[in-house]
């Protein structure tokens, strides 16, 4: 019965929180080193969860279709669509949805091209004598109902460009994109060597398309010397794809495809995952060597106490309840390390623009990316407190007094 009651025994929660306080410098020390693999831990979730919500279309918007030659499905900036194919497809396909009795039909040219910005605000990028290094970026030239078809994209500030002025409209990433902190209205970006003047700025959180920037059609076309399409964007009302590829095979003297334009971008996020696994698997191991750094630390603190422990046990503890005080203390500075990390990881990460082959996506420090992240946290800090309680708990309670 003796035996059993000793066993019952547990030490109280907050004897464990005063070990905290007896040695500030071990505490801060275990609570730095967590929160130095949450951090890590944060920016390989927050730059998967950014590309994912960048390539992921949103629910709730209009379905669109996108209309390319045939043989590019994969890549709207390598398609050849004839022009007037959106007359044509607004013309002959029912079902498509209308905006006061238009049907909402986008006719769009994708390009990349070299972009120049300037540093400094109001200097003619033409004329800058110390320019920034080109950088290739995704141009979309569209006329004004790809903002209907484009349910996401919203005119922020300034206005729409003007046909024939050389003037574009920057999404909220293409600063990034450049290489710039900001393109302010009024500002000049040189594309293919060519001034352009920045009127408006547009925003499409979360998408790919908000590292782009747009110009009217024919001033795109006149750019690239083309007079045909990269793609025809159809949304659609109570047509089906299947309607859309209908039309693609009777009118086989267009040689075009449809493609869902979900289909498209989940085409793009396959592409890019191996991108995002390289992200976690360096995170991981860097994770790994920090944790291991952080159970050196942890180790020589505890492993320092088996005098305390020994003393426990001879005042009728048990080795299970001086574990559990033991996996306490690590948690709750596990915890506190795993809040700073997550802080700083909002404070740092969260919205930090992330370039890609020719886009940009925001790095997202959500719900899910903290979870993860204090996750991590509590893991590490029960991992941690493993190896000292072995090394506490096997040595007798007479050589344990002693040491």
């Amino acid at each position: 019965m003796a035996d059993r009651l000793r066993r019952l025994r547990v030490l109280p929660f907050e004897y464990a929180v005063r070990n905290l306080g007896r040695v500030p410098t071990r505490t801060l020390q275990a609570a730095g080193g967590i929160a130095a693999v949450v951090l890590l831990v944060v920016g390989a979730a927050a730059f998967a969860r950014g590309m994912t919500r960048a390539l992921d279309r949103p629910p709730g918007l209009h379905r669109n279709v996108l209309l390319v030659g045939s043989g590019s499905e994969d890549s709207t900036e390598r398609s050849r669509v004839a022009a007037g194919t959106d007359r044509v497809v607004a013309a002959s396909v029912a079902g498509l949805a209308e905006r006061h009795g238009a049907p909402l039909v986008s006719p769009e040219v994708h390009a990349a091209l070299p972009v120049r910005a300037t540093r400094a605000v109001g200097v003619d990028a033409g004329t800058d004598p110390d320019p920034l290094p080109e950088s290739n970026a995704i141009l979309r030239g569209v006329r004004e109902e790809a903002f209907l078809v484009h349910a996401e994209v919203r005119l922020v500030a300034g206005r729409l460009p003007r046909p024939g002025a050389d003037e574009v409209v920057a999404g909220g990433l293409a600063p990034a994109r450049v290489g710039v902190d900001d393109l302010p209205l009024g500002s000049t970006i040189l594309i293919a060597g060519r001034a352009w003047t920045v009127v408006g700025r547009f925003a499409a959180p979360g998408r790919v398309m908000d590292a782009e920037l747009w110009m009217p059609l024919g001033d795109l076309q006149v750019l690239l010397r083309r007079d045909d399409l990269s793609c025809v964007v159809a949304t659609l009302d109570t047509a089906t794809l299947g309607d859309l590829e209908a039309f693609c095979l009777r009118r086989l003297d267009l040689e075009l495809s449809a493609v869902e334009e979900t289909a498209y971008e989940a085409s793009l996020a396959s592409f890019y995952r191996p991108v995002r696994l390289m992200a976690w698997i360096a995170a991981g191991l860097v994770g790994v060597g920090a944790l291991l750094g952080g159970l050196n630390t942890t180790y020589a603190a505890f492993a320092a106490r088996v005098r305390e422990v020994g003393m426990l046990q001879s005042v009728g503890y048990g080795r299970a309840a001086i574990v559990w005080s033991l996996l306490q203390e690590s948690l709750v500075a596990a915890a506190a390390g795993g809040l700073v990390g997550c802080g700083l990881g909002a404070l740092l990460l969260d919205g930090r623009a992330v370039r890609i082959t020719m886009g940009a996506f925001a790095l997202a420090v959500d719900g899910p990316v903290v979870a993860t992240g204090l996750a991590a946290a509590l893991v590490a800090g029960a991992i941690g407190v493993v190896a000292p309680a072995i090394r506490c708990l096997r040595l007798p309670v007479p050589e344990a007094l002693r040491a």
